[in-house]
């Protein structure tokens, strides 16, 4: 009997620990690059949107000489709706709003991880107070953030 309770807790503890490789981040970022004429923006740069529950939030807060960015994107939502204020010098501020379409794929690493929704891009729409063009260059947006997903071409200042 001495021998059968050391090796009860011996297998008891051996069974406790598990090896579950939950990833530190799992929030899915969409990559922005800038292209075209303008490959920095030098104005201020202030992104937002307004989530499904009627508030807005603040993404990225007065970006100053912005090459690329990095946006969350909704878990549910078919489309994210970003509002892209850029404020110069002058504290003259333009807005646009870049509306990206998209289908939503739940991805699960284990049962003992939060559920993840990886994303492929289906559309892109936007204004043109300043913007000329946004397009889709890698649909597919996971946990890869070195590869551009979509290209933003600003208009030269004036």
């Amino acid at each position: 009997m001495r021998k059968i309770i050391p090796l009860l807790v011996f297998l008891s503890l051996l069974g406790a620990c598990s090896s579950v490789d939950c990833p530190l981040n799992n929030t899915v970022y969409a990559v922005y690059s800038l292209s075209g004429d303008v490959l920095t923006l030098p104005d201020s740069l202030t992104i937002s949107t307004k989530r499904h529950d009627g508030r807005d939030t603040v993404l990225l807060n007065k970006s100053v000489n912005t090459q690329n960015f990095k946006l969350q994107m909704s878990y549910s939502g078919d489309q994210d709706m970003y509002i892209l204020s850029m404020t110069d010098t002058l504290h003259v501020t333009r807005t646009d709003t870049i509306t990206v379409n998209k289908t939503n794929e739940p991805h699960f690493e284990s049962v003992d991880c939060a559920p993840v929704y990886f994303h492929t891009l289906t559309g892109v729409s936007y204004t043109t107070h300043t913007i000329s063009e946004v397009t889709i260059s890698k649909p597919l947006v996971n946990y890869e953030t070195t590869e551009t997903n979509l290209y933003i071409v600003f208009k030269p200042r004036d």
